[in-house]
C-alpha cells in the first residue's frame, strides 16, 4: 500500500491492479483488507493537496485546489483503463452471432456492471467532492464512476457492435420471431440484454432520471416494425385459409401473447405502442371483414364468437359503432318477424289477438337480445341503447298495430288485467310479481303511456267493481311500479279508486246496521259502491231504466240515508255496471243466476208471466230495443229463456246446468269494442288539455319564446307520456291565443309572450 503522500504513478499503479482484479476476476473475491486499502489510497490521493492547502495557478485554473486536479488525474486514468478493457471485450464479440453473441454480451454485461458498482464505492470520495463540484460548475460530460462506466460501455462496446448490421437488436428480434413461431427461447437472456439497452440511456441534464433513448432507438423502433411486418403477413395468410371465427381466436391469443411479452422481458413503456401496433394490424386492418360476419354470428347464436368480436373491436375507437347499428336492425327485424308470425297464426285476426301471446312474443325477443347484450357485449351502454331503440320501434309499430301506436298499450293493459284477475294461472305471488315485472320491461318502451294509463284505469275499475282482483297486494304492487316509472301524477287516480273502495265498504256496513235496526223486512242482500266522478272512468247509462219493484224499497232507503250524511252530493246510479244474483224457485234444482241489472230486470218479469213479447219487455224495463235484443240473446244462449217465435220470449221450465252458480253476465261484443273507442276518445281529449297545460307552464317560466323553441320544449316535456304531433301543438297554441293565456309579441310573426 503506497504512503499517504505517494505521487500519481505509484498511486495509480496500485489502484489499477485492484480495479482490474475487480473488473476481471471478481468471482475469485477481494479481501476486506485489500478493498479497504484501495479505498484508503484513492481517498489519500484525492485529499493530498487539500491537506497541504496548495493552490496551482500555472494551469490557468484560478481558485481550483490541488484536490481538484488530483481528482481529474484519477478520473482520466480510470477512463483510459475502461476504454482499454472494453476494447478487449469488443474483439471477442467480432466472431460471434445471434444467441452466442447475446450470451457473451449478457455475461460480460453482468460482470462489468457488478465490477463497476464496486469501483463506484471505491471512489466514493471522488464522486462526492470532485465529480459533484465539476457537475455543479456545468461540466455535463463528467459523471459519477458507475455512470462513467456505462457511458464507456455504450461508446466502446455497445455502439460498435450495433453498427455492424444492428447485430444485438437483430439477434433479439430473431429470438422473438422464433418464439412467435412456437419455439422455446431463453427469455431470461432476452430480458437481460433488453435491460442493458434501458440502462445505457442517459439524460445529461439529470443523470438520475430514467432515459429510454438508447432502448427506443436501438430496440423498440425496429421491434415494432418487425412486429407489424410479422402480424401483417400472418393475419393475411391465416384469413385466406380459415374462417373469421378462427381468426377471432387467433387474434385474441396473439394479443395476449404480446401482453405477456411485455411482462416477461420488455420495458413497460413499450406496452402501449406495441399493443397499439398489434391492434392496428390484427383488428383495424380486418375490421370490415369482422363487421360483415357479425350478422352470421347473431343469426346462429354464436355467443363465444360474439364475445371475442366485441372484445377485439372495442379496442379500436371506431370498432363498435357498425356492430351497434347492425344489432339494432337485427333486434328490430326479430321483433317484427315474431309479431308477423303471431298475427299469421291467430285465426281470430287482429281484433281477437291474444294479449298474453302478444306480450310473450315481444318479451321473448327482448329477453333473448338483452341476454346477448349482457353476455356478449358486457352490458356496454351503446348496445343497451341499440336494444332500447329497436324495442321501442317494433313494440310500438308492427303488423299487429299497423299505424296505430295505441294498439300495443291496449294489448299490454289487457294482459295486465288478465294477470291481476282472480283465477289466473299465475296466482302464486312470486310468479305473479315476476310476470308484472316482465310486463313493466315492455311498458318502458311504450310511446303512448297515456293510452295504457286510460285502458289500465278502465280495466282496474271493472276489477274493483266486480270484485275480481287477484289480491290487493298485487294491485298495489303494480301501481307502485307504474308510479316509479312515470311519477305520482300518473297513478294518482288509481290510488284514489282504492280509497273510494275502502270508504264504500264502511258506508255499506253502516247502512246495513241502520237497516237492521229500523227495517226487519229487508230480504235482499245489498252492497253499494259510491265512487268519485273525477277518479273513475265510468259512463252513466245513456237511457232510462225502470227500477224493478223487488229492489225499489232498498234503492230508496239508501238514497235517503246517503242524503242525510252528504246533503250536497248527487248520486248517479250506474245500472250498466251493477250486477245481481237471483235464486230460482221454479225448478227442482235451486240455481243462483249471476246477472247484469238489465238481465235481472228482464228475469223478474217472469215472476208473474211465463211468456213475454219484446215490446212488453221494453215497456217493463225501458231498455232500448237494440240493446235489449243483445241482452236477451245471452239469456237465450244460456237456455234460461226460449225464443221459438219471433219477438216472443218464454221462461224455460226445463233449464239445466252442471253448475249451481250460473254466470249469465257475459260481455256483449259491441260493448267491448265501444270500450276501446271510448278509451281512445278520452285519450284524445286528455291530450289536448295536457298539451295546453304544458304550453302554459313553459310560457309562465320563460315569459317569451319563439314558436320553434316552444314546440321543441313541449315535445321534450310530454314525450314521457306520449309522442305529441306538431299539428296538435300548433292547434293548442291557437286555442291559448284565443283564450288569451298567451299573445303574439308585437312586430314579430313567431314569438309569443305569457299573459300574466
Amino acid at each position: 500500500m503506497p504512503p499517504p503522500n505517494a505521487d500519481l504513478a505509484v498511486t495509480w499503479a496500485f489502484l489499477e491492479e485492484g480495479v482490474d482484479h475487480i473488473m476481471t476476476k471478481l468471482q475469485t473475491g477481494v479481501s476486506y483488507s485489500k478493498y479497504m486499502s484501495l479505498y484508503t489510497v484513492a481517498y489519500n490521493y484525492c485529499t493530498l493537496s487539500k491537506m497541504h492547502g496548495t493552490h496551482i495557478e500555472s494551469l490557468g485554473m484560478t481558485n481550483r485546489t490541488g484536490a481538484s486536479l488530483m481528482g481529474a488525474d484519477l478520473y482520466n486514468n480510470l477512463i483510459r483503463y475502461l476504454v482499454a478493457h472494453l476494447k478487449q471485450l469488443r474483439q471477442s464479440t467480432e466472431s460471434r452471432e445471434d444467441e452466442n453473441l447475446l450470451r457473451y454480451y449478457a455475461g460480460e454485461w453482468d460482470r462489468y456492471t457488478t465490477g463497476a458498482n464496486y469501483i463506484n464505492r471505491l471512489f466514493t470520495y471522488l464522486n462526492r467532492y470532485w465529480v459533484q463540484r465539476e457537475r455543479d460548475e456545468g461540466r455535463k460530460g463528467v459523471y459519477p464512476v458507475y455512470t462513467l462506466a456505462l457511458v464507456q460501455w455504450r461508446a466502446h462496446l455497445f455502439f460498435p457492435i450495433q453498427q455492424k448490421n444492428t447485430k444485438l437488436a437483430s439477434a433479439i428480434l430473431r429470438l422473438i420471431e422464433m418464439q412467435r413461431n412456437g419455439e422455446t427461447i431463453d427469455q431470461g437472456l432476452v430480458k437481460k440484454v433488453v435491460e442493458s439497452f434501458v440502462s445505457l440511456g442517459l439524460d445529461d441534464a439529470d443523470i438520475n432520471k430514467a432515459c429510454l433513448d438508447v432502448y427506443r432507438e436501438h430496440f423498440e423502433t425496429p421491434f415494432l416494425a418487425a412486429t407489424e411486418q410479422y402480424y401483417k403477413q400472418e393475419s393475411e395468410t391465416f384469413l385466406a385459409n380459415n374462417t373469421v371465427s378462427d381468426y377471432l381466436k387467433k387474434a385474441e391469443e396473439r394479443l395476449k401473447e404480446e401482453e405477456d411479452r411485455v411482462e416477461r422481458y420488455l420495458n413497460t413503456q413499450t406496452r402501449k405502442p406495441l399493443i397499439n401496433k398489434c391492434e392496428d394490424v390484427l383488428i383495424r386492418q380486418h375490421a370490415e371483414l369482422m363487421w360483415e360476419n357479425f350478422q352470421t354470428l347473431l343469426d346462429y347464436d354464436r355467443d363465444e364468437d360474439l364475445q371475442r368480436m366485441y372484445a377485439l373491436l372495442s379496442r379500436i375507437p371506431e370498432g363498435l359503432e357498425p356492430l351497434r347499428k347492425k344489432f339494432e336492425e337485427h333486434v328490430k327485424n326479430a321483433g317484427l318477424a315474431s309479431i308477423s308470425k303471431l298475427v299469421g297464426e291467430d285465426a281470430a285476426g287482429l281484433d281477437g289477438l291474444d294479449p298474453k301471446a302478444y306480450v310473450d312474443a315481444l318479451l321473448d325477443v327482448h329477453t333473448k337480445n338483452s341476454d346477448i347484450v349482457t353476455r356478449s357485449f358486457r352490458g356496454e351502454a351503446g348496445f343497451v341503447a341499440s336494444l332500447d331503440k329497436a324495442c321501442r320501434e317494433f313494440i310500438n309499430r308492427n303488423s299487429a298495430t299497423g299505424t296505430l301506436t295505441s294498439k300495443s298499450p291496449e294489448l299490454l293493459s289487457k294482459h295486465a288485467d288478465l294477470l291481476l284477475r282472480k283465477n289466473n294461472k299465475l296466482a302464486e305471488e312470486v310468479d305473479l310479481e315476476d310476470a308484472l315485472n316482465r310486463l313493466m320491461v315492455l311498458f318502458k318502451y311504450l310511446e303512448d303511456k297515456d293510452v295504457f294509463q286510460t285502458f289500465y284505469t278502465t280495466k282496474l275499475s271493472k276489477r274493483l267493481i266486480h270484485g275480481v282482483s287477484a289480491s290487493d297486494e298485487s294491485e298495489a304492487s303494480m301501481i307502485s311500479k307504474l308510479k316509479e316509472a312515470c311519477g305520482f301524477e300518473y297513478t294518482n287516480k288509481l290510488q284514489r279508486m282504492f280509497t273510494d273502495m275502502s270508504l264504500s265498504k264502511d258506508l255499506t256496513d253502516a247502512f246495513k246496521d241502520r237497516m237492521q235496526q229500523n227495517h226487519d223486512d229487508m230480504d235482499i242482500s245489498f252492497n253499494v259502491m259510491v265512487l268519485g266522478t273525477n277518479f273513475w272512468p265510468l259512463n252513466p247509462p245513456t237511457h232510462d231504466f225502470v227500477i224493478p219493484t223487488e229492489i225499489l224499497p232498498t234503492y230508496e232507503r239508501f238514497q235517503k240515508y246517503y242524503q242525510t250524511k252528504h246533503s250536497g252530493r248527487k248520486l248517479t246510479w250506474l245500472w250498466n255496471y251493477s250486477k245481481n244474483e237471483l235464486r230460482t224457485n221454479y225448478l227442482n234444482q235451486k240455481y243462483i243466476l249471476m246477472t247484469s241489472s238489465y238481465q235481472m230486470a228482464i228475469l223478474v218479469q217472469y215472476n208473474k208471466n211465463d211468456t213475454l213479447s219484446l215490446d212488453e219487455l221494453i215497456a217493463a224495463t225501458s231498455v232500448p230495443k237494440d240493446h235489449l235484443i243483445q241482452v236477451l240473446a245471452l239469456l237465450v244462449k244460456a237456455k234460461v229463456l226460449v225464443n221459438e217465435e219471433t219477438d216472443q220470449y218464454d221462461l224455460n221450465p226445463s233449464f239445466k246446468s252442471k253448475k249451481i252458480r250460473v254466470n249469465l253476465n257475459l260481455p256483449i261484443k259491441t260493448e267491448t269494442k265501444a270500450e276501446s273507442t271510448e278509451v281512445l276518445k278520452t285519450v284524445d281529449e286528455d291530450r289536448k288539455y295536457v298539451i295546453q297545460a304544458t304550453i302554459v307552464r313553459v310560457m309562465k317560466a320563460r315569459k317569451t319564446m319563439k314558436n320553434q323553441a316552444l314546440i321543441q320544449e313541449v315535445i321534450s316535456q310530454i314525450t314521457q307520456r306520449f309522442a305529441p304531433k306538431i299539428p296538435d301543438i300548433k292547434k293548442a297554441i291557437d286555442t291559448l291565443l284565443e283564450k288569451e293565456y298567451i299573445e303574439r309579441v308585437e312586430g314579430t310573426r313567431d314569438t309569443f309572450a305569457y299573459v300574466a
